[in-house]
């Protein structure tokens, strides 16, 4: 072990606890793409990572100068990312800096030093930093930077009170706004001539409050008992159900998503879940002009939960619900006394049952009596043939060789996908989002259902990569996976050649690789029979007419090098 000085930067997600459980699989992918930036930062200013844990990183610098810049500016950068959110749905970092000594061991730092950084971390305000005064003398006058004086401030584990300040972030319009920070003023004791007054005054209040509530229970215990006391509505909503309260239907085996983070990642299938965490689809015209449900338009759920709806839900009379999450998970209700109870019935049935398989997503109603309430639409999703089977590029199934998804999500499906029973199929997200269809009665229901999920957690139609054991699509090896290419809209190609790419790569089967240059000209590797011929075509067909060319497609996935 050694000792050092050394400046601690602490930063913390504000939130981030109700951020993943409102949509997990969507924030462990911001939280990925938010830490390169951080990272990236960091690096740049001479700082070093010492030590993560879940959203929180801890990183020293060799000077409270540099670690300050870089709090600015990663700031400053998230601030820009977030405008895309609502605000319920912003990652906001707190950051506190502090001088201290510190202890090395095994490349981690420990003292008073890291532990005191956590603290000013806890201080600052959503988006803000807060350094320690050591910070603010050797920083004042370096940086054009203004700073609020908090004053001492006691917290948690450190013996003395530690001086404190914010620094002001600057607005939109490049101004700088200095924090308001609210003053914690202690009252002052009351004389001790008042305590006879306040017993009393209490004492008079406590006999009141107790006489008032005797009575009350009395009043109540007589109208509860006599029969012919209670008002109608009273009766009605005290009795039960006369017929079953739920329908009998099969409890649904629902789309296995995963969580980002944990994708596990959730959608989950990569990225997932609960209230406000089901991530709202792209909305689309209703199945049925005059609102009817259409049980062949009902998305998310399978063939059994299809076969219920036709011949016991929508024969039923009413009062009745149904409810359902984009994990597949529903619930219903039949043979209610009133419209509202089977509401109620049917999103509470759906909620326990995705509780009791552990999927976070939000249940909401989907259809009362047979009229669709649902204000989502439908999920988008990609045109038949969802896959095709091609002995040229398909190989067996590996998690670990899963594109654009994160390590937690190869780990769900290492464990949960590889070993579950066909017919299942797993569908990839142009963001790395990806939903597992399992349990289905045929690959095309299971490919349907985890299209339906992916796309309504992505925002946009996601793709099938693998169907039982086996990759229906090419997997690059040579280059890196980082999206999914679309050449209809795919910028680096100019515009008056992309329907002719779309056109070509239509029905090449095999390895294709798409090449551009500097002028956006494009050259096509086609019906190849392995990754490098496919790349050697496209960047020859791209010499012929354009300079300086490289890959920018293999397969379904846009590409770049390897790191």
């Amino acid at each position: 072990m050694k000792r050092k000085i050394a400046a601690i930067f602490a930063a913390d997600i504000a939130g981030y606890s109700r951020l993943v459980a409102e949509d997990e699989e969507e924030t462990l992918r911001r939280l990925a793409s938010y830490r390169l930036v951080i990272d990236d930062f960091i690096a740049k200013a001479s700082g070093r990572i010492f030590n993560t844990a879940g959203d929180a990183v801890l990183a020293e610098f060799p000077s409270a100068v540099e670690a300050v810049r870089c709090a600015i500016d990663i700031q400053e950068s998230l601030r820009t990312r977030n405008m895309a959110y609502p605000p319920s749905r912003q990652m906001s970092f707190r950051i506190g800096i502090t001088i201290g000594d510190v202890v090395e061991r095994d490349g981690d730092l420990l003292g008073d030093g890291v532990n005191i950084a956590a603290r000013l971390e806890g201080l600052a305000e959503v988006g803000g930093i807060c350094v320690s005064r050591a910070v603010h003398e050797q920083v004042a006058n370096k940086l054009s930077v203004q700073f609020a004086d908090i004053g001492a401030q006691e917290v948690k584990n450190i013996p003395t009170p530690v001086h404190a300040y914010m620094v002001a972030m600057r607005r939109e319009d490049g101004t700088y706004a200095t924090p308001q920070v609210k003053k914690v003023v202690k009252a002052a004791p009351a004389p001790n001539w008042m305590w006879p007054l306040v017993v009393g005054v209490v004492s008079v209040v406590a006999i009141g409050v107790g006489g008032f509530l005797y009575f009350t229970k009395l009043e109540t215990a007589q109208v509860t008992s006599s029969p012919a006391t209670s008002s109608p509505a009273t009766s009605t909503a005290a009795a039960p159900a006369p017929g079953p309260v739920t329908a009998p239907s099969p409890s649904p085996t629902p789309t296995m998503a995963t969580k980002a983070p944990a994708a596990s990642p959730m959608p989950t299938s990569t990225p997932t879940q609960t209230a406000a965490a089901t991530p709202t689809p792209i909305p689309s015209p209703p199945a049925a002009s005059d609102g009817k449900i259409v049980v062949e338009a009902v998305p998310f759920i399978g063939e059994r939960q299809r076969g219920f709806l036709s011949n016991e839900y929508t024969p039923a009379g009413d009062y009745k619900a149904y409810a359902l999450n984009i994990g597949g998970i529903s619930g219903s209700a039949l043979n209610q006394q009133t419209e509202e109870a089977a509401r109620n019935a049917a999103i509470d049935q759906c909620q326990k049952r995705a509780e009791s398989v552990q999927n976070p997503r939000r249940c909401e109603l989907y259809a009362v009596g047979n009229k669709v309430v649902y204000s989502h639409g439908n999920p988008p999703i990609p045109p038949k043939p969802w896959f095709r089977h091609d002995p040229v590029t398909e190989r067996a199934f590996a998690p670990k060789d899963v594109p654009l998804v994160r390590e937690q999500a190869r780990t769900r499906l290492e464990n949960i996908y590889a070993s579950a029973a066909k017919s299942r199929t797993v569908a990839l997200g142009p963001g790395g989002q990806y939903f597992m269809g399992l349990g289905g009665t045929s690959v095309d229901d299971a490919a349907r259902r985890s299209l339906e999920s992916c796309g309504a957690f992505a925002g946009a139609a996601c793709m099938i990569v693998a169907v039982d054991d086996a990759f229906v699509v090419p997997i690059p090896t040579l280059l890196r996976p980082n999206g999914l290419f679309h050449a209809a809209t795919n910028p680096s190609i100019v515009a008056d050649a992309r329907e002719e790419v779309v056109r070509k790569l239509g029905d090449a089967a095999g390895w294709n690789a798409v090449a551009v240059g500097t002028a956006g000209r494009p050259g096509l590797g086609l019906k190849a029979a392995d990754e490098q011929t496919a790349i050697n075509g496209a960047l020859a067909d791209c010499a012929k007419h354009d300079s300086e060319c490289h890959v920018i497609a293999v397969g379904p996935f846009t590409v770049g090098p390897i790191n």
